[in-house]
């Protein structure tokens, strides 16, 4: 970290891939942009919720380790889908409805998109600091196409799901509201689960799978945002709207 903040051309090439696609994001929210403070506290969630995803992920690997042989098929594969992702997506999701639940912004689908996914890039940010800061150049390049992409991409599946929750909610529907939001955990963890354990398997073949597979995700997640970004609606009830809901 210390060589990092040393280094301007290191900072800037692990910091501008989040900042970029943030970007992004923010404009495809076509009706009342959401705060800036509010935005700046799901990016600094994000950076805290990869705290939270070390220590979940240091027991699950040890407890793995125990069971499973390190580095096998069968650890890496239990390792990235049931401790790497379900840590790090549930940590995300987590901090992000502590923070926008019942936040009065939260007022248009569309705002679980945007929500979602700044909390996926500050995570994304932070983690991407670290390993420039070990790796160099070389890494910046190699996540700038990957990995952050790849966590926004998480983030726009968990906020579509979340977004729809948040409209079921308000719409008097809490079974369809608990289904969504299952889904905005669920999704997320077999996508990163999968992304992760197919970078794993390292043979030639699954190199080119793992490579259609991410491209096949991103096409999907640019559409979502577009469609949902057209499409978007207003999801507030009279209830939340004059501060009765907390």
């Amino acid at each position: 970290m210390i060589l990092l903040a040393a280094n301007p051309v290191l900072s800037f090439a692990a910091i501008i891939p989040a900042v970029i696609l943030l970007v992004k994001v923010y404009k495809a929210d076509r009706f009342e942009k959401e705060p800036t403070g509010l935005l700046i506290s799901l990016v600094i969630l994000g950076i805290i919720s990869t705290a939270i995803a070390v220590v979940l992920e240091t027991i699950g690997s040890a407890i793995l380790g125990l069971i499973f042989t390190e580095g096998s098929v069968i650890y890496n594969f239990f390792m990235f889908f049931g401790v790497v992702a379900v840590s790090e997506e549930c940590s995300k999701y987590i901090l992000l409805k502590k923070k926008t639940w019942k936040s009065p912004h939260f007022n248009y689908r569309f705002d679980g998109v945007v929500y979602a996914v700044f909390v996926s890039l500050g995570f994304a940010l932070w983690e991407n600091i670290g390993y420039v800061s070990a790796y160099g150049l070389s890494a910046a390049f190699t996540r700038a196409i990957t990995a952050v992409p790849g966590h926004a991409c998480f983030g726009v599946f968990m906020g579509a799901w979340y977004g729809l929750a948040k409209a079921c909610e308000n719409s008097g529907n809490p079974v369809a509201s608990k289904k969504a939001r299952n889904m905005a955990l669920l999704v997320p963890i077999l996508l990163h689960g999968t992304y992760d354990f197919m970078c794993s398997l390292g043979s030639y073949l699954f190199s080119i799978i793992f490579i259609v597979f991410v491209v096949l995700m991103y096409i999907h997640a640019v559409r979502k945002v577009k469609t949902l970004s057209r499409n978007d609606y207003y999801i507030q009830n009279d209830y939340d709207r004059f501060g009765y809901g907390g």
